[in-house]
């Protein structure tokens, strides 16, 4: 057997042969006459690992097109002989010196230079290239660009300069005229010209990342118009400075959050008592010195946790708060106590501060707080660097395999993490009930918010109208004509604005501007992409807390039992119905329609908010449905379903293209709460047992999958295929008669989601099977896309029963086949396999379909379901080959 360094090395060998046979057959360009072929304009040594630019390919002037990217080149002497080249990549190398022979390169259009170690480009270099359309030097070390790159502004139209050292706005850009796409991202800039914005031709502009004050990072995000406009009221009067810090408060259950809150908002202890724990999230909002302070106080109970990722945010102070009399040194309480949230922190907001905050020192002995707090603090460090040690392992490892160019996006994705990084400033002990402690804290919070290298946006520069309408929306909101629950039509807030001194000529695309900046930062809460509340405006943010822990909180089931007969009775419900709800939802964690009506009744009244609950909740499910579902089914928090009377169970079989029979009544809608999930064995019973033949792959998360992310998984893909069912950890899908299992595993250092398909018996079956599978994946890496500190990679498990390897897939956008090989050969057991068994791919020889049987369907009692030819049978919720 050959030795797995000598195969590495000889597979290394051989990709260097195929190179240079590659080269050898470049024609000779001193041959006059020979006859060029579309090929030989083009030539690509990607991942190659080249320290030099071979002399096949500098002897070859009629090339047109040069991808060299991810090598060892340092320098590209000998270029500036393609004299007809107008394409050249040479991103991902190892150059340090701007190359001065790309000025020969006259009839260059696309330059790449993008992930190298550029620090200066010289002067006179883009002088000489007048037909450069598109042009590439993001992440490198550039803090200036040469004024020469004006001469290009007849042609450039695609710039990208992120990820540099930019801490001011290069200003040969402002000359380039026909600019269409402009990124700026992750520099250090403060400040953008009003100049660039006043052109027509930019079409596209990305700066996040940047610590903007003028426009703010909240006004950009809105886009060029937005950006635009900010401008424009800039020039009615001077910009005023705004200090303002969203703090938010997260930690476990009763570990003394809301306490330091209030007790910081009103400058004293304040004890707050158990009874009396946040439920959902609690808003406010006060002064320290000039700054601006929105604080969030989050419950702590894993059940809230759904909602919460609709809330943490980016550019905000985190005060992890930890009750130190209940920690312990050892893994365990760390995990629940600092872990958790440390890791759903770094998944979501990567480059967030965070201040440790110890509590209930005054159970403790002085020496049990120092221990405690060194503890979490290696602890913490600890759980950092292995982070940062698991990107690079995954990094090298994407580096060193045999085609690293077939997974750049995955290395993309993995350097940007890299990059990223939780801020943790040291741990400070509080006793709560102690005034000096509080304003030691204050002090604390202060000394760190001022600090522009940890908090460069907190001051931003805004048009005087933006602070007038905050001013008149505020006070709207605190009137005593305005109902609690803050709720205001979108056009009607126009008006009753307009009625404020300096606002008579506010108009509704100057509003729109200014509630989409003071809806990223907290203050009121507008979601104008959801068109059922395009036209709503939550000027009251608790509120639409208030409306979210209606059904999605802590003890439900005992809300549920509390029901009054006053409201079962105005629901035309009974107790037995009560009871009924209550099993079903302890259950199959879904409730009816009727039973969300009772129970958000029921709540509503409690709270003193009754005036609200038909808007909340609709009329009626056949006349539309209210605001609370919009929400709850935009954050995947909630799925609609059929119940199973829908349709008709003793129907004759279905005839593709002609209409099923149903009852005459539609039945009522249900909601799926997946977050209440349980139990598992009748998905089991269901998929009936895993296959050695099946189709399986894993998707990995690293550092593991986050709190809810399955749980939102099974609303989204649930809501694209209607046959389905659902446990806590477990889902089983069903296209077109074919059933697919995905498994939830969570263990540290070993984080995945598992899925399975029966393997098909032929080729049409494999396109399918794949298809399916392919879709569920984009939809997870989709998902995944929400956590920019997540990182997923799919791959296949080797075939051969008690093989540990895998199959990494290659990057994937949903349309082209991964790979063209027929057979694959496991690097760990030396097995051969039909490439079809590991990766999505159709065998190449053609096979007669099996007939197909006819399908019959029961339907499930979650959801109706999709039809079409099938070799599968659903009786009695069991799915097996006919």
């Amino acid at each position: 057997m050959i030795p797995k360094l000598c195969r590495a090395q000889g597979k290394k060998w051989s990709a260097i042969q195929r190179v240079k046979v590659s080269l050898n057959h470049l024609p000779c360009p001193l041959c006059p006459g020979q006859e060029q072929e579309d090929g030989l304009r083009e030539v690509s040594l990607s991942t190659q690992r080249l320290r030099v630019l071979p002399s096949a390919v500098l002897s070859n002037p009629m090339l047109e097109s040069l991808d060299v990217d991810r090598n060892k080149l340092r320098t590209v002497t000998g270029i500036s002989k393609l004299c007809n080249l107008k394409k050249l990549i040479l991103s991902k190398n190892e150059i340090v010196d701007f190359p001065n022979e790309i000025q020969s390169l006259v009839c260059l259009e696309r330059l790449e230079l993008n992930q190298n170690q550029i620090r200066v480009i010289p002067e006179g270099i883009f002088s000489h290239l007048p037909r450069l359309k598109h042009l590439r030097l993001n992440n490198n070390r550039l803090c200036a660009l040469p004024r020469d790159l004006a001469a290009c502004q007849g042609s450039l139209q695609y710039l990208n300069i992120s990820n540099n050292h930019f801490r001011t706005f290069p200003l040969p850009v402002l000359q380039l005229a026909h600019l269409q796409e402009l990124h700026v991202q992750n520099n250090a800039l403060r400040q953008l010209p009003k100049e660039l914005f006043q052109r027509q031709s930019l079409k596209m502009f990305k700066a996040n990342g940047n610590p903007l004050r003028e426009p703010p990072s909240e006004v950009c995000a809105g886009g060029i118009q937005q950006i635009r406009n900010y401008f424009i009221q800039l020039q009615h009067g001077l910009g005023q400075e705004d200090k303002r810090v969203k703090t938010m408060f997260l930690g476990a259950s009763l570990a003394g959050k809301s306490t330091i809150c209030k007790s910081l908002k009103q400058g004293q202890s304040k004890l707050v008592p158990k009874e009396e724990r946040t439920v959902g999230i609690e808003i406010s909002e006060f002064q320290i010195e000039d700054f601006t302070f929105l604080f969030w106080d989050f419950a702590g109970q894993l059940e809230y946790y759904m909602t919460h990722h609709v809330f943490i945010t980016p550019q905000a102070l985190v005060i992890l708060v930890i009750n130190l009399h209940m920690y312990q040194t050892n893994d365990n309480t760390f995990k629940e106590l600092v872990g958790f949230w440390i890791n759903n922190l770094s998944m979501r907001v990567p480059n967030s501060v965070v201040l440790p905050v110890g509590t209930h020192v005054d159970c403790c002995q002085e020496e049990e707080i120092e221990e405690k707090r060194q503890d979490i603090m290696a602890k913490i460090t600890a759980m950092l660097a292995e982070r940062k040690s698991n990107l690079t392992h995954c990094i090298n490892n994407l580096e060193g395999s045999e085609e690293p160019k077939l997974y750049v996006d995955q290395w993309e994705r993995l350097k940007e993490m890299e990059s990223c990084t939780l801020t943790i400033l040291s741990l400070v002990a509080v006793n709560c009930t102690d005034h000096c402690d509080i304003k030691k804290l204050e002090a604390t919070i202060l000394e760190h918010v001022k600090n522009e290298e940890l908090f460069p946006e907190v001051v931003r520069v805004l048009p005087p109208v933006y602070r007038q309408v905050e001013a008149a929306i505020v006070d709207i909101a605190q009137s005593e004509e305005m109902a609690d629950h803050g709720m205001m039509d979108l056009q009607y807030l126009l008006s009753k604005l307009s009625q404020h001194k300096h606002l008579a000529n506010l108009g509704r695309e100057l509003l729109q501007d200014i509630l989409r900046y003071l809806h990223r930062i907290g203050l009121v809460v507008w979601y104008e992409e959801i068109k059922q509340l395009e036209s709503t405006v939550f000027l009251q943010p608790t509120f639409l807390i208030t409306m979210f822990k209606l059904l999605v909180r802590y003890r439900l089931v005992q809300q549920l039992e509390s029901i009054s007969v006053e409201t079962l009775i105005g629901e035309h419900a009974t107790i037995r119905d009560r009871a009924n709800w209550v099993w079903t939802f302890k259950s199959k964690a879904m409730l009816c329609h009727q039973a969300v009506r009772a129970l958000v009744k029921h709540q509503l009244c409690s709270e003193g908010m009754w005036d609200v609950f038909e808007e909340i909740m609709g009329n009626g499910p056949q006349t539309g449905r209210g605001k609370l579902f919009s929400l709850l089914e935009h954050f995947e928090l909630c799925l609609e379903v059929r119940h199973m009377e829908a349709l008709n169970p003793q129907a004759s079989e279905f005839v593709p293209g002609k209409p099923w029979e149903t009852t005459r009544s539609q039945g009522e809608s249900w909601y799926l709460f997946p977050t209440y999930l349980n139990q598992t064995e009748e998905v089991s019973e269901v998929w009936g047992g895993d296959h050695p033949e099946d189709l399986h792959i894993r998707a990995y998360f690293s550092p593991e999958i986050p709190e809810s992310f399955f749980q939102r998984f099974l609303v989204k893909a649930c809501s694209f295929y209607s046959t389905h069912w659902v446990a806590k950890v477990t889902c089983l899908l069903v296209c077109n008669g074919k059933p697919l299992l995905i498994k939830e595993n969570n263990q540290r250092a070993y984080s995945y989601l598992e899925l399975r398909c029966r393997k098909p018996a032929g080729r049409t079956g494999f396109q399918f099977a794949w298809d399916f599978l392919v879709a569920v994946v984009l939809i997870i890496q989709k998902l995944a896309e929400e956590w920019p500190g997540l990182h997923m990679c799919v791959k296949t498990p080797c075939r051969t029963v008690g093989c540990p390897a895998e199959f990494i897939w290659p990057d994937m956008d949903g349309t082209s086949a991964m790979t063209r090989e027929d057979v694959k050969t496991c690097g760990t057991c030396g097995h051969r396999f039909g490439t079809e068994l590991l990766l999505p791919k159709v065998p190449s020889q053609l096979e007669k379909p099996p007939a197909q049987p006819p399908a019959h369907y029961y339907v499930t009692s979650y959801g109706t379901t999709t039809f079409g030819p099938s070799s599968i049978q659903v009786t009695r919720q069991n799915i097996s080959r006919e």
